[in-house]
């Protein structure tokens, strides 16, 4: 994403924004184990299925499952169930890693109990399933078996990397963003396949940043309480010559209580406003002249009660290397930062502006609750927006984490590919 390299940076983020991108489905876990009807596992006999994996076959059970215990590269669309040579199915739970619930992938027995089979589409690309089926042998007994598999993972998958997490509550700035892992080429059909929804219904527009990142948002910034649903059908998407999707996932988020905060560059000010009313007028410091903050919208990213901060990581020289800022909260990808400072003369604050491009608020060392900094912090979530004012530089690119709202909804909406 494009933005100056003059302000602050971490180097103890735990995660780069932006938030909690990684999609359930393609990734390595643990493996689950349903328990079914109680019932006790029987060592005994066969499965097919070993072939698929190119082992030859094992012992043969009494429910067979087709692909292998332990099969790799696995197709999606390939052949799967779960079948009985002797005796009935009784039930057949599979689970795909990451999923919550007794079962996440449907399918029926057939109607002699002999054979299940899923009854949805192909399987998640680059996924571990577990079955669980028990069963009832030919002889009268009541046998379980546990397998697990993964699916084949092809190196031209798309996934898209997304913000803000499932089941998050985010302040009323929210803006949803997907980072592409590869380039889209066609980016009509990734957005036809991509659908972001509100409850209650607002007018809700996508714009492309380049061929990697599609954001949406609604004309003004979302009202508190709304119920937000982004829908991912990307898997089997053809986006581009080397680009499939992979994902087929459901995201859902809430919007907090409305607060902004303003920042006065020249009066060295930071109003806060929640649901309509000024709650607190704080004194600050923005920018110097050499090293003005950003005017516009910016909205919070993330949030550290301490981060440390290099001028280095950012193109400077040796001017600061701070290990223990206080109550730091991310507002652009390049490295501005609303944060505390313990280390500026009290008098600077209100007065003054002094920093690297950041905006700070009087702090302890160690962050103390009774703060300015402090305060802000406790009153503050990712998602809320902070606009700069009066200062000295540029207004804020609207690709430089969520600077979108700095565009005319006209423009952004020209965004769309469709």
């Amino acid at each position: 994403m494009s933005g100056d390299k003059k302000d602050h940076n971490s180097q103890r983020t735990a995660r780069r924004w932006p938030a909690r991108l990684l999609p359930q489905a393609g990734y390595r876990a643990t493996l689950v184990l349903v328990t079914l009807l109680g019932l006790t596992a029987l060592a005994g006999c066969a499965v097919a299925g070993e072939l698929l994996s190119g082992k030859p076959p094992g012992p043969r059970y009494a429910i067979e499952v087709v692909p292998g215990d332990g099969a790799h590269r696995v197709r999606a669309n390939g052949r799967f169930e779960v079948r009985v040579p002797a005796g009935r199915l009784e039930r057949v739970a599979v689970q795909r890693e990451g999923d919550t619930g007794e079962a996440s992938v449907a399918g029926r027995i057939s109607a002699d109990h002999k054979t299940w089979r899923p009854s949805a589409g192909p399987l998640e690309s680059g996924a571990t399933y577990t079955v669980d089926a028990a069963a009832v042998d030919g002889k009268g007994h009541h046998v379980t078996r546990h397998t697990t598999f993964t699916t084949y993972v092809s190196p031209h998958r798309l996934i898209g990397y997304f913000t803000p997490e499932n089941k998050a509550t985010v302040g009323t700035g929210m803006i949803v963003s997907l980072q592409f892992n590869r380039p889209i080429a066609r980016r009509a059909v990734v957005e036809r396949a991509i659908t972001v929804t509100a409850e209650p219904d607002v007018e809700i527009a996508a714009h492309w940043f380049g061929n990697q990142r599609l954001d949406f948002r609604p004309r003004e910034r979302w009202q508190p309480g709304t119920e937000v649903t982004v829908d991912l059908r990307l898997r089997g998407v053809k986006a581009g010559p080397e680009a499939v999707g992979a994902q087929r996932k459901t995201v859902r988020f809430r919007i907090g209580r409305d607060q902004t905060s303003v920042i006065d560059a020249a009066t060295h000010t930071l109003t806060v406003r929640r649901d309509g009313k000024v709650t607190a007028t704080l004194p600050a410091t923005a920018g110097d002249r050499k090293h003005p903050t950003y005017n516009g919208k910016m909205v919070i990213l993330e949030r550290h009660r301490v981060t440390r901060m290099n001028s280095r990581t950012v193109g400077f020289g040796g001017e600061y290397d701070i290990p223990d800022v206080p109550h730091a909260m991310r507002l652009t990808p390049s490295g501005t930062f609303l944060h505390g400072n313990y280390w500026a003369p009290p008098e600077v604050f209100g007065w003054d502006n002094t920093s690297h491009g950041c905006v700070s608020l009087r702090d302890t060392k160690g962050g103390g609750r009774g703060t300015p900094a402090g305060w802000l912090y406790g009153q503050s979530m990712v998602g809320d927006i902070v606009e700069v004012r009066n200062s000295k530089d540029r207004i804020v690119a609207p690709d430089n984490g969520l600077g979108g709202w700095n565009m005319p909804w006209e423009q952004w909406r020209q965004g769309s590919v469709l």
